[in-house]
């Protein structure tokens, strides 16, 4: 089920390329790139609605409120078009910067077969879609999270959260998205948003996130900009 919620964001398998498919789908900053330091995000993502999450550039200085409005119309806007992919949940938030970003969250049962790590075709082509909404919003960075549910050991929930999000990135990356813009990590169990006591909260935690968040080039544009008003 879609969902938007305009208020303030998936190594592995090799995939078939992006074109096989057509539609029928404040704490420590990682910086800006695939080759930022991702250690110490979990403390930063506890929060149940991921304000002050480490998401967004870490640029180091306070964003003024004309930035910030600017950044934010433009964070609404994609979250509005993001909000047609099926089975997501889109939702807007808060980064490290005080900034608005998108998270969108899908269920890994719809990505991926039970135990699995290999995308299947319906994710394919909900993933194709999703980068193709992203082409023309490249000053942002994109982190993915992979989560499982409890069953298992630690061990292998942390293989495959990892590999599922790895999955993500790589077939966005065939889709076209640069691949210096994405991060990914598994989160295994640790940062379930339901009850693991039942089917229905296992089910729930089994997931995957991306965030989108402004890039500095973005926040430097939208600072150029507010200057000026």
């Amino acid at each position: 089920m879609k969902k938007f919620i305009p208020i303030a964001l998936i190594a592995l398998v090799l995939l078939p390329g992006c074109g096989t498919w057509s539609k029928t789908a404040a704490g420590t900053g990682i910086g800006s790139g695939a080759g930022a330091v991702v250690g110490g995000l979990i403390g930063g993502l506890i929060s149940k609605d991921a304000k002050g999450a480490a998401i967004g550039a870490a640029i180091g200085t306070a964003v003024g409120a004309g930035t910030g409005a600017i950044i934010g119309n433009q964070m609404d806007k994609k979250a509005e078009e993001l909000a047609a992919l099926e089975n997501a949940k889109v939702e807007t938030i808060t980064d490290q910067n005080g900034l608005e970003a998108i998270k969108v969250t899908f269920d890994s049962g719809i990505l991926f077969p039970t135990n699995g790590v290999k995308l299947n075709k319906t994710s394919q082509a909900e993933l194709k879609e999703f980068a193709a909404k992203m082409s023309d919003f490249k000053d942002t960075d994109i982190t993915i999270y992979g989560h499982t549910d409890n069953t298992g050991t630690a061990e292998v929930n942390e293989r495959i959260s990892q590999q599922r999000a790895d999955a993500v990135q790589n077939y966005l990356a065939s889709c076209g998205i640069a691949a210096d813009r994405m991060v990914s990590q598994g989160l295994s169990y640790t940062m379930p948003v339901a009850d693991n006591e039942t089917k229905e909260g296992r089910a729930a935690n089994r997931r995957v996130e991306i965030y989108i968040s402004a890039n500095e080039a973005m926040i430097k544009a939208a600072e150029a900009a507010a200057a000026k008003q």
